[in-house]
């Protein structure tokens, strides 16, 4: 797969920090729901996100982007070199 091609899945992510349990919330609405472990301090969390989608999806983290909301629950995450339906496979949904 060539990264020149283009392909990549955005999709909008809401936060929950410091959750007993890491892993997939549920897809209300169009948002995906993660539960970290991580607390909202000091990028804890986005890169507990990283993190996640990575080992999740199966990509290096340097192919995730957070795209917007660095300080809020409510994100949006660019992955590239995966389509959207793929993405949304890897989590379940």
């Amino acid at each position: 797969m060539n990264l020149a091609d283009g392909l990549s899945a955005t999709v909008s992510v809401r936060v929950v920090p410091r959750s007993s349990n890491e892993g997939v919330a549920g897809f209300e609405g169009g948002v995906v729901r993660i539960r970290l472990n991580a607390p909202p301090v000091e990028g804890k969390a986005n890169e507990a996100l990283v993190r996640f989608l990575a080992k999740t999806v199966g990509v290096p983290k340097s192919r995730i982007t957070l795209v917007a909301g660095e300080k809020g629950r409510n994100k949006i995450v660019r992955v590239v070199g995966i389509t959207r339906e793929a993405l949304m496979a890897a989590l379940g949904l």
